[in-house]
């Protein structure tokens, strides 16, 4: 017979780290009135001392360990089976965040709807929406959902109860931060209810092979909200971004033990649900007007697919005595570092001129190989001259003005000759092949500046 005996601790919402009183900012992460008191539960015996230490495990040989390659159960959403590296793995945890209301629940319940059709059994656990608005949302879809099961209860072990009842291949928890343990003396959506769940969220996919699928909500700066522990238990982790205001979406996955990183996927959203998007090149470059100053094409590499994106920048005489300087979709500090290298290094004054930058369908540059595309569009409106039509511009900008070369050259390439494009500005040092396009070599900034005046 055991015990039960509770203590009173700090816990920091953001990190997870525990204090021995309350203080206004985090000691762990630093952050500011994340620290909450909670009640963690102590399981003891009469004694108090500890149990009986089982018996010592015997290591295993990695060699004689055999090896099967994963199976994997296709959705038929071509880009988010793309994404996941091929469909969905029995046994798995896979986590999907995003802003309120870009699309988490309507993709899962149309995964939920396909898998069904493949004679899987689903199970989708809503803590979030009550069964009828599940049901309002089916009808909306092209693809129904009519049979697959759903539950409205935000109890773990009523959950996994009813999971092992229906015999279910797949469940679905949405969302992971509504869901509570009756282990854990806490209120929902806290670092200890968060972090004990999706442990026994893992230890269930794992156990019965059931593939589970939980939504985690964000935080105002865009990670997923509670413990970093959580993305480090779950087995893939997906962020959904975009702006709402826009009819497309991107699928990313930041981690993923049975496939690559990094790989995008695109979808479109419709009345009737996300569809994905066989060629988000041709999407993104949909809008792109000729004859435009301030506008540049680049290529990115997101995992292992090329993307063509534009980038439009805008110069104007500032109106304050402060010039503006406005960046959605690029770091707005990168911003700055190339603004500082264009006047440095190649002698352009924006010291008076408000600096406006964009980045097309809501695609975020993270990789420095569009930094001469920035610097492009940033020369192209300044000197009111439309970049050529056909050309690509591809290259990461130093502090010292050097143009250097960026990886997969040769896929990029290829990707943009297929939509048409004949020139490519990039590094002297590019380690390319026999190109489809005309290479333009720049060894320098102030060389592009020169080479879109002539």
């Amino acid at each position: 017979m055991t015990s039960v005996k509770y203590r009173t601790t700090f816990r920091c919402g953001e990190c997870g780290h525990d204090h021995a009183k309350w203080v206004g900012r985090c000691e762990g992460c630093g952050a500011w009135n994340c620290v909450a008191e909670e009640g963690v539960r102590i399981a003891k015996g009469k004694t108090g001392r500890r149990a009986t230490e089982p018996a010592a495990p015997v290591p295993t040989r990695l060699d004689s360990v055999a090896v099967e390659r994963a199976t994997r159960w296709r959705t038929g959403l071509e880009e988010f089976d793309f994404v996941l590296g091929g469909g969905v793995v029995p046994g798995s945890m896979t986590l999907i965040g995003g802003e309120p209301g870009i699309g988490k629940s309507t993709i899962l319940l149309q995964v939920a709807a396909r898998l069904d059709r493949t004679g899987r059994t689903v199970l989708y656990a809503s803590g979030e929406e009550s069964v009828e608005q599940l049901r309002l949302r089916d009808t909306r879809l092209t693809e129904p959902a009519g049979s697959v099961h759903v539950l409205g209860d935000t109890g773990l072990e009523r959950i996994l109860a009813a999971c092992d009842a229906l015999g279910a291949s797949v469940l679905i928890v949405d969302s992971i931060q509504t869901v509570t343990s009756d282990q854990v003396d806490s209120a929902p959506g806290s670092v200890t209810q968060v972090r004990e769940c999706a442990a026994r969220l893992m230890r269930f996919a794992k156990e019965s092979g059931t593939a589970v699928m939980v939504v985690g909500h964000v935080t105002k700066g865009g990670g997923i909200a509670g413990p970093k522990t959580l993305e480090h238990i779950v087995d893939t982790v997906l962020y959904f971004e975009g702006e709402r205001t826009l009819d497309h979406r991107l699928l990313r996955a930041t981690k993923n033990r049975f496939g690559s990183v990094d790989e995008l996927g695109v979808f479109a959203m419709t009345g009737e649900g996300l569809v994905p998007v066989a060629d988000p090149s041709t999407v993104f470059l949909a809008a792109r007007a000729d004859g435009i100053s301030g506008t540049a094409v680049t290529a990115l590499m997101e995992g292992t697919r090329p993307l063509l994106v534009e980038v439009q920048a805008l110069t104007a005489p500032t109106g304050y005595g402060t010039p503006q300087r406005v960046a959605t979709g690029l770091d707005p500090k990168r911003l700055a570092v190339l603004l500082a290298v264009l006047e440095r290094r190649a002698g352009l004054s924006f010291a008076q001129l408000d600096v406006f930058l964009q980045v097309s369908a809501g695609v975020r540059l993270t990789e420095p190989g569009a930094d001469l595309a920035v610097v492009a569009a940033l020369v192209s409106s300044l000197h009111q001259t439309p970049t050529p039509a056909d050309s690509l511009f591809l290259g990461e900008v130093g502090l010292g003005g050097e143009v250097r070369p960026v990886g997969g050259t040769d896929r990029r390439l290829a990707e943009a000759a297929q939509h048409g494009f004949r020139r490519c500005f990039a590094s002297s040092r590019i380690a390319a092949g026999p190109s489809v396009v005309d290479l333009v070599r720049l060894d320098r900034v102030d060389d592009l500046v020169r080479a879109l005046a002539a």
